[in-house]
């Protein structure tokens, strides 16, 4: 059974920031995807009152799995009441043009609401 859940360790949030060579700060934070204590892959993102910003996801060719764990981060900024959600150049942008998460190209922006929708990529039927 996968869980996806935010890490709490901020060493270990840390870590994988610098893992992945992103620089980490105190806004920072990382959801995974664990099977047992194997880990899956994760969302890094920074979150403030206004906004979550997607900055990284691994795997992002394991479209099913980077979908689920997308809609986890975004789950974490919906309970907040957040409902801004952008994606840092780091961030996987063709993966989410494929989900059809991408509001704006030109502004960097995600649409949350799609968090709410079922699960499916653009293009498939």
């Amino acid at each position: 059974m996968i869980t996806l859940a935010p890490l709490e360790n901020k060493d270990e949030i840390c870590g994988i920031f610098k893992k992945n060579g992103i620089e980490y700060n105190g806004n920072s934070g990382c959801v995974t995807a664990l099977c047992g204590e194997e880990k899956l892959g994760y969302c890094l993102y920074d979150i403030d009152e206004r906004s979550v910003t997607v900055r990284f996801i691994k795997p992002s060719d394991d479209i099913m799995l980077a979908d689920g764990i997308l809609r986890s981060t975004l789950h974490v900024a919906a309970e907040r009441g957040i409902t801004t959600a952008f994606y840092a150049d780091t961030a996987p942008e063709k993966l989410f043009e494929k989900l059809d998460f991408i509001e704006s190209r030109e502004e960097k922006t995600l649409k949350i609401e799609k968090l709410f929708e079922s699960c499916c990529c653009k293009g498939k039927k």
